[in-house]
């Protein structure tokens, strides 16, 4: 008979104390899309890989302990050699280490696609929030705006502005893109502002008497955000490329500082006596711009109920 009773009836007839029931995991869209997200190859093999770029960027002594940066550890009597036990990947054009080259021009790289998408991110989410919420002249007016910048090539309008300053550093090449790009986030975050506040929870908000910013940055964000960060996911790849793409066309980043958009403009004259200089960088770029892609696919699949 006793083998019949439940679990906690048979804790109380032994004088045990009946254990408490465990809480329901909080339901969410955040929530959700994180469970889902660790079952998924996809986002644990794209975070494997940017966890290991950016530990390059931040430590890139703990890769190598080739500084590429004093000039001493560059000696012409070694251009372009092909892979050996002192030097992994080669040497360049002026006997440097490409394998610390690469490592240490991982940082610049990133460092160029994380402001940028940041920049983005807040400059076009905060613009497309005020303007889906409040709608009429505001709406228009920045509306208006953006599409002034969306008639500008993107690449064009970056080399045009780079072309002015010359300074050819992070901050300026960062500065080119996120000028240009902003109006993107915009775009989306209006669409998903204008969409969130309709919703019964907003006018539920209205009725009980909260502020603007109360409905605004409480309510409607939290909701509307979502498609924000699966763009500027993949928006980053994207702004790693394109420091690159400026970089080889000589407008970029420029020397001492190392990218690996910079590395492949260097090599490309001598590719055939010495390929390592290119590939090594372009092959480090491409992972880098696909780990990002391939984390980007997963946070929409994820975000998106329809989808899962």
């Amino acid at each position: 008979m006793s083998d019949t009773l439940a679990p906690a009836a048979r804790r109380a007839r032994h004088g045990k104390p009946a254990r408490p029931p465990k809480p329901p995991r909080a339901a969410s869209l955040w929530s959700d899309a994180w469970h889902d997200l660790r079952r998924r190859p996809l986002f644990i093999g794209s975070a494997v890989l940017i966890g290991i770029f950016l530990i390059m960027s931040l430590f890139p002594w703990l890769f190598t302990s080739v500084d590429p940066f004093d000039a001493a550890s560059c000696q012409l009597a070694d251009a372009r050699q092909g892979m050996s036990g002192a030097h992994w990947f080669g040497t360049d054009n002026l006997g440097c280490d490409v394998y610390a080259r690469t490592i240490y021009g991982a940082r610049n790289s990133i460092v160029v696609g994380v402001t940028t998408t940041v920049v983005t991110a807040l400059v076009g989410g905060l613009l497309g929030l005020v303007a889906g919420f409040k709608g009429g002249a505001v709406d228009t007016l920045f509306s208006r705006v953006t599409e002034i910048f969306f008639a500008i090539p993107s690449i064009l309008g970056a080399l045009l502005i780079l072309a002015v300053f010359r300074t050819g550093n992070v901050w300026t090449v960062m500065l080119a893109l996120a000028v240009l790009t902003w109006p993107m986030t915009f775009r989306i975050m209006r669409a998903a502002v204008i969409t969130a506040k309709s919703q019964d929870y907003v006018v539920a908000a209205r009725a009980l008497g909260a502020s603007a910013p109360r409905i605004m940055f409480r309510h409607i964000l939290p909701n509307a955000i979502a498609p924000v960060i699966v763009v500027a996911t993949i928006n980053l790849g994207g702004f790693i490329a394109a420091e690159a793409g400026l970089s080889f066309l000589g407008v970029g980043l420029r020397s001492p500082d190392i990218s690996w958009g910079l590395m492949i403009s260097d090599a490309r004259e001598r590719f055939l006596e010495a390929p390592g200089p290119l590939l090594f960088p372009a092959l480090f770029l491409s992972l880098t711009v696909l780990a990002f892609i391939m984390l980007g696919d997963a946070v929409r699949d994820a975000l998106d109920p329809k989808l899962r």
